[in-house]
């Protein structure tokens, strides 16, 4: 038992070794999500907390700038997922409207968005997932598939269902949508 413990702390000292070693990469990754060196570097700080706490997670001979890269990006995510104010549509729409705008088609906006948003609470769970990422957050189909720890490919079948089904739905046809397949 002794001789694991020793083991794994040469681990855990081997691996923040090799972190420390990546932190002016871990910088620049960091700075390219904040957009501030000072909120950069409290991510790279909160993704070498992370890592050293997960060590046990980390599997030897894989890339640690990689793995470093993924617990950054996930928690700058969580973060910006935070920090978000929640608007409801009606709010955030409501200050749009200028003088002279047509009240019939703002109302049909408002209308069509909210059959969109009430459609998409209807998909599954996966679909709802990837329509949210990919069209919300807008992130790059690789980044969704990263996030949702799928492939590539699933990423693009689910969003492709997700708008067959969004369609259907706003043409007043039947639109069930099954959780089969990727």
């Amino acid at each position: 038992m002794e001789l694991r413990l020793r083991e794994d702390i040469a681990l855990v000292a081997d691996l923040g070794r090799s972190i420390v070693a990546l932190i002016p990469r871990l910088r620049a990754f960091g700075r390219s999500l904040a957009r501030s060196q000072a909120d950069a570097d409290d991510l790279v700080q909160a993704a070498c907390e992370r890592a050293l706490r997960s060590a046990d997670s980390f599997v030897p001979g894989t890339r640690l700038d990689s793995w470093m890269f993924r617990i950054m990006r996930n928690l700058w995510i969580d973060d910006r997922r935070r920090d978000r104010p929640v608007v409801p549509l009606e709010v955030a729409e409501a200050g749009a409207e200028t003088v002279g705008d047509d009240g019939r088609r703002s109302t049909e906006a408002k209308l069509s968005a909210q059959a969109v948003l009430a459609i998409i609470d209807r998909l599954p769970a996966e679909q709802r997932e990837v329509v949210v990422l990919v069209c919300v957050e807008d992130l790059p189909y690789r980044e969704a598939a990263d996030v949702l720890g799928v492939p590539i490919g699933t990423v693009m079948s689910r969003l492709a269902r997700a708008r067959r089904a969004i369609a259907a739905a706003m043409h007043g046809e039947d639109a069930r949508v099954t959780e089969a397949g990727p």
